[in-house]
């Protein structure tokens, strides 16, 4: 009865992982398509000015941070401390004896989905992370222009806040038994 209890925990963490290979495949093949459509530094409005499908790539971290430090202690620090956050997210979420919600595991799968598309941009594109969604702010918070992102830093910073969220708030009981 235990073994099989920890059969099929097992395979409801694993399931998530899915959409993890989902959201690195649909990340990579997005910025293939603008790297292939869209020349460096252009872009196409979408939505007038509002929306812009540009083409930058970014050797810094979010919003380039670390975009003053010299090119190879940034490659190399930017590299391994991802790696680092995405291995410890991996390993909380696969070895954790808490009860995860299966709302959890799924944002889990998300978060490392997101975070591993951009890995990947890190260690094959020397240049940096391909951005192009490109929104106009109205210069809330002093800013013209949100910064330029990907399909893999929305799924990032949406299941960032899902997950943390799930934290805060506690399950019903009815959901957990489902």
């Amino acid at each position: 009865m235990i073994l099989n209890v920890a059969k099929r925990d097992i395979k409801s963490r694993l399931l998530p992982l899915v959409l993890s290979a989902g959201i690195i495949i649909l990340d990579q093949v997005s910025k293939l398509v603008v790297l292939w459509t869209v020349p460096k530094a252009g872009g196409v409005s979408v939505i007038g000015d509002f929306f812009r499908i540009i083409h930058v790539q970014n050797p810094a971290i979010a919003f380039s941070i670390g975009h003053g430090i010299a090119s190879g202690p940034r490659r190399t620090l930017f590299s391994l401390l991802p790696l680092a956050v995405i291995a410890l997210l991996f390993l909380y979420y696969l070895l954790t004896r808490d009860p995860l919600t299966r709302l959890q595991k799924w944002t889990f799968g998300a978060l490392l989905g997101g975070g591993l598309g951009n890995y990947v941009d890190r260690i094959i594109r020397p240049e940096g992370v391909v951005d192009f969604l490109d929104f106009k702010f109205y210069g809330f918070l002093g800013l013209a222009r949100w910064p330029t992102f990907n399909l893999a830093d929305m799924t990032v910073v949406l299941a960032g806040i899902l997950l943390f969220v799930t934290f805060l708030i506690p399950a019903r009981p009815a959901e957990e038994k489902k």
